[in-house]
C-alpha cells in the first residue's frame, strides 16, 4: 500500500485515545484522510481529535466501522474485540499501530528514536531542535510535548521522527533512513524473557536500517556497546555519544532545576547544552538528538539554541506546582533504572528538603522481575507509599503484590497503601515546606496529582 492510496480510504482506529495512536489519527487528519476511531472511555485527547474532523465512538460495537476500508489496532487490543471480529468478517485490511505509522514515514527521510529508557524526551528534544533550525518536521511521539502542546504533526520539511518502541518488536516495521539507540536493559519481561533476547530485537531493527542510513547510539550503556559488537553491516554510519566518543560530553553541571555540558565532536568543542530541565540523563538525551540533528544538516547554533527552549515532556519529571513551599512532581518512571535517576533528579531538586515517593509499580510481570532492584532504588526517597501494582492488560500473578517490594526494602521508610484516597491524606500530611512528593509509574497514579494538590491547599486553610 502506497501512502497516496489513503486519500481513498475511510481509517477506523480502535484504542484511538492512546498516545501512538491518536498521534497517527492526528497527522492523518492533517492529510485530510476519514478518520474514525473508538475507545472504552472519553479524554481530552478524544475531544481534540473530535475537534480535527474524527468521528468518535465510547465503547466497542462492531456498528462502529461502518463502510470503513482499514482498520488500525492498538496492541492492547484483544482479539475478542467485537470490531475486529466484524472486520474480520468483512475481510478489511487490519494494520497494527506499527504498520500505519511504518506508512506514513515510508516516504519521508525518517529517523526512529529507540531505546529502553529516554524516547520520549530524547524524541521531543529532537523535534523541537529541528523546528527551531526552521526544518519543520513531521513527528509522532508517545508523549506531548510541553512547548508545542502535542504529540504529533505533519510537518512541512523532509524528515519524520518517530518514537520507536521495543516493547512488542513492532519496530522493526519503520524500516527508517537514521535511527537512535539510547540504551539497552532488560525490560517488557512479558515479551522478552531474557537480555539476551532484548539484544537480538536491537540488533534486527539495526539491520532495518536503510542502506547509506545512519545510527546515533549512546556507548555509555553496556548493552549498547554489546549492540555495536555485533553489528556486521558497513553500508551504514555509525555514530557514538558518551562520556568518550564521537560526541563527548563534559564539564557537566547539574543544577537543581537545568543541566549543562561541553559537547565535543571528535576533539573539536561545538558548544554549550544548556537545558532547562534537570538531570545527567538529559545531558545524554540531549546529545542525541543534537549529534542526530546535525547528521541531517541542521546548523549547530540553532540546534543548541532549540533545546534550550525545550521545556521537557509531559509527565517526565513534570512540575505540576508547588503549594506552601510542597512541590508535586509527575513521572512516568516504571523500570528500577528510570525510578533511581528520576530520584537522583528530585532529591537534587529538592536540596534540604524531603522527597515522599508515590509509586505505582507497572505489570505483575515487572514487578515479579525487579523485586530487589526497585527495593533498591525506592531507598533513595526519604519516604516512599507504594500502590498496589497497575496490571495493564496483564492477568494477575499468583503471590506478586507491591508488598513484596515494601518487604525487600531495608529501611523502615515504606508503607504500602493500597488506597489511592488514603495515599493522599498521608503524604501530605506528612510533607512540609521544602519537601518534594513525586508520583511515579506508568499507571494510573498521575490522577493523584490534582487531588495532592488540592489537599495541599485545604492543608494551609485548616
Amino acid at each position: 500500500m502506497k501512502l497516496a492510496e489513503l486519500a481513498e480510504k475511510r481509517i477506523h482506529f480502535i484504542g484511538l485515545g492512546g498516545a501512538g495512536m491518536s498521534g497517527i489519527a492526528r497527522i492523518m487528519l492533517a492529510k485530510g484522510i476519514n478518520i474514525s476511531g473508538s475507545d472504552a472511555k472519553d479524554s481530552s485527547v478524544l475531544s481534540g481529535l473530535k475537534t480535527l474532523g474524527a468521528q468518535v465512538f465510547i465503547g466497542h460495537a462492531a456498528s462502529n466501522i461502518g463502510d470503513a476500508d482499514i482498520l488500525v489496532v492498538s496492541s492492547a487490543i484483544d482479539q475478542s474485540n467485537p470490531e475486529i471480529i466484524a472486520a474480520n468478517a468483512k475481510a478489511l485490511v487490519i494494520l497494527t499501530r506499527a504498520q500505519a505509522l511504518a506508512l506514513l514515514m515510508s516516504e519521508s527521510k525518517s529517523v526512529a528514536v529507540a531505546g529502553t529508557h529516554g524516547k520520549t524526551t530524547t524524541t521531543s528534544m529532537l523535534t523541537v531542535a529541528l523546528q527551531q533550525a526552521g526544518l519543520d518536521p513531521s513527528f509522532a511521539i508517545g508523549g506531548m510535548i510541553n512547548r508545542g502542546g502535542t504529540n504529533a504533526h505533519w510537518g512541512s520539511g523532509e524528515i519524520f521522527i518517530a518514537e520507536a518502541d521495543e516493547s512488542d518488536g513492532s519496530f522493526l516495521a519503520y524500516k527508517p533512513f537514521g535511527a537512535i539507540v539510547t540504551n539497552i536493559e532488560l525490560d517488557h519481561v512479558d515479551n522478552f524473557p531474557d537480555i539476551e533476547s532484548v539484544n537480538k530485537i536491537f540488533v534486527d531493527f539495526v539491520n532495518s536500517i536503510q542502506p547509506g542510513g545512519f545510527l546515533v547510539a549512546g556507548i555509555d550503556s553496556p548493552g549498547v556497546a554489546h549492540l555495536l559488537s555485533q553489528i556486521e553491516r558497513r553500508d551504514i554510519e555509525i555514530i557514538t555519544y558518551g562520556e568518550s566518543a564521537d560526541y563527548s560530553i563534559s564539564h557537566v553541571s547539574l543544577q537543581p532545576t537545568e543541566s549543562h555540558a561541553r559537547i565535543t565532536k571528535l576533539g573539536k568543542v561545538l558548544g554549550e547544552i544548556s537545558l532547562t530541565i534537570p538531570g545527567n540523563h538529559n545531558v545524554e538525551n540531549a546529545t542525541a538528538a543534537l549529534a542526530t540533528a546535525i547528521k541531517l544538516g541542521a546548523p549547530v547554533a540553532d540546534l543548541l539554541v532549540g533545546l534550550n527552549k525545550f521545556s521537557g515532556a509531559k509527565r517526565r519529571f513534570e512540575n505540576r506546582g508547588t503549594v506552601s513551599g510542597v512541590t508535586v512532581i509527575d513521572d512516568y518512571g516504571h523500570h528500577p533504572t528510570e525510578v533511581r535517576v528520576t530520584l537522583e533528579t528530585a532529591k537534587r531538586f529538592a536540596g534540604s528538603g524531603r522527597v515522599i515517593a508515590i509509586f505505582q509499580p507497572h505489570r505483575y510481570s515487572r514487578t515479579a522481575m525487579f523485586v530487589e532492584q526497585f527495593a533498591e532504588v525506592l531507598e533513595l526517597a526519604d519516604h516512599t507509599y507504594l500502590l498496589e501494582i497497575y496490571a495493564a492488560s496483564e492477568a494477575a500473578m499468583p503471590g506478586v503484590s507491591s508488598i513484596l517490594i515494601a518487604n525487600a526494602m531495608k529501611s523502615e521508610s515504606v508503607t504500602f497503601e493500597p488506597s489511592m484516597i488514603d495515599v493522599v491524606a498521608f503524604a501530605v500530611s506528612e510533607a512540609k515546606a521544602g519537601d518534594l512528593i513525586i508520583t511515579l509509574g506508568a499507571g494510573d497514579v498521575n490522577l493523584l496529582v490534582p487531588l495532592i494538590l488540592q489537599t495541599l491547599e485545604e492543608k494551609i486553610a485548616n
